[in-house]
């Protein structure tokens, strides 16, 4: 996190300034204009800014879900919201989020609303919880608002989970194939090598293949292979801190056969969830698809949601801009028509995140039944190979010995 000065006018004309502790200069500039400020100046300050007592360790997306859940009935059951915060945090198991708890606490006890305290711990409250509270506790409704977060989240939860064993899975498939060659090349082929050449015998060409590999594995071609894959990863990684390097292997994963189709449905439903929770909660438009545009997760769907909350400012709708879009189907885009026309987009968008996430559940499936024969396949040709060519010179061996 980086401290950043900034200075502006409010709606009357007052000229203000101060400090801010935010990760970027834009979410600096986007919380001042939120709170009613244009900004003329925002400098980023050469030294850092102090870290916090709360870098203890990570707030998981569960222990973020049971703690909204708490705080929302809480506040219904007519509990002060100092006194709910107390409860909380002693009764949390994890440290990083009771220590939050504490000095959010301590905030409001001097005046500060909800939403600006957890405002201070942005590593832990995103700008989509932050306004959702804002705009519950603006509208008197914050239980209301606090519950709608907590269902978000734990559908977001779910939908990431799905995500990450579509990943996973192949993953585990791929590696236990080349782990499974890898020691045949390793630890069995230098065997029958070893046989070979003491039986003298003239191997043929799959053969030579075969124990040609085994030995530039064994020997420094296999530092080689391992060096340059872990450069191949640390230069991706790299990579994709720049905004060119997001941009390219973020539209790389959209062209992908198989999974570029899943990281669209996921958007997808990713962007209409979240636009259907902050529009239901009284977050104004502009500011919904701004916050849909930071949390997208990928690129190329961000700069589309931005290009629309540019066309919605000259009057455009929603779906009138969607419908350029290679990222939102036409299905999409006449569902949030209709929920435009008709004055029901919060229950439209929220029908469209449940259908994707079926599709997103039904297409990790698929990824699962057709990963499972091709690596039997691969596995069946590759080692299949092997023993075939291990066992040609033996049956040429059986059949001199026959003919003598």
């Amino acid at each position: 996190m980086t401290t950043f000065k900034w200075t502006g006018k409010s709606m009357t004309g007052v000229i203000q300034s101060g400090e801010m502790v935010a990760a970027t200069k834009d979410d600096v500039i986007f919380d001042l204009r939120r709170q009613g400020i244009i900004p003329t100046s925002v400098v980023e300050q050469k030294k850092t800014a102090p870290k916090l007592r709360t870098k203890l360790g990570k707030v998981s997306d569960k222990d973020l879900v049971v703690f909204t859940r708490q705080f929302a009935t809480l506040f219904s059951s007519g509990i002060p919201i100092v006194q709910g915060f107390e409860i909380l945090s002693k009764q949390t198991q994890n440290k990083t989020l009771k220590n939050v708890l504490t000095q959010v606490k301590e905030s409001i006890e001097t005046g500060s609303t909800v939403a600006d305290a957890l405002r201070k711990h942005p590593s832990i409250f995103d700008q989509l919880y932050i306004n959702l509270v804002a705009a519950g506790e603006a509208g008197g409704v914050l239980d209301i608002v606090l519950m709608r977060l907590a269902n978000y989240m734990e559908k977001i939860m779910k939908l990431k989970k799905k995500v990450k064993g579509a990943m996973i899975y192949p993953a585990i498939i791929i590696t236990v194939a080349v782990l499974v060659v890898a020691i045949i090349m390793l630890f069995v082929i230098p065997i029958f090598s070893k046989i070979f050449s003491e039986m003298g015998v003239a191997l043929p060409l799959p053969t030579r293949i075969v124990i040609g590999l085994s030995n530039f594995i064994g020997g420094i071609g296999g530092l080689i292979i391992l060096m340059s894959i872990i450069a191949f990863i640390i230069a991706i990684r790299q990579y994709r801190k720049t905004e060119n390097g997001r941009k390219v292997t973020d539209r790389f994963l959209l062209d992908l056969p198989i999974f570029g189709d899943l990281i669209k449905k996921v958007s997808v439903a990713r962007f209409t969830r979240t636009l259907g929770t902050l529009i239901g909660s009284g977050v104004p438009i502009l500011e919904s698809l701004e916050i849909c545009a930071k949390s997208a997760g990928n690129k190329i769907v961000e700069k589309e949601v931005l290009q629309t909350k540019t066309e919605v400012t000259t009057g455009k709708t929603i779906s009138e801009t969607l419908s350029k879009s290679k990222i939102f189907s036409p299905m999409v885009v006449q569902m949030i028509n209709v929920g435009e026309s008709t004055g029901a987009l919060e229950q439209m968008l929220t029908k469209i995140a449940d259908f994707y996430d079926d599709e997103v559940e039904q297409a990790v499936a698929n990824l699962t039944t057709l990963l499972e024969p091709l690596m039997i396949v691969f596995l069946g040709i590759t080692i299949g190979f092997i023993v075939i060519a291990l066992y040609l010179p033996i049956f040429k061996l059986g059949g001199v010995i026959t003919g003598m």
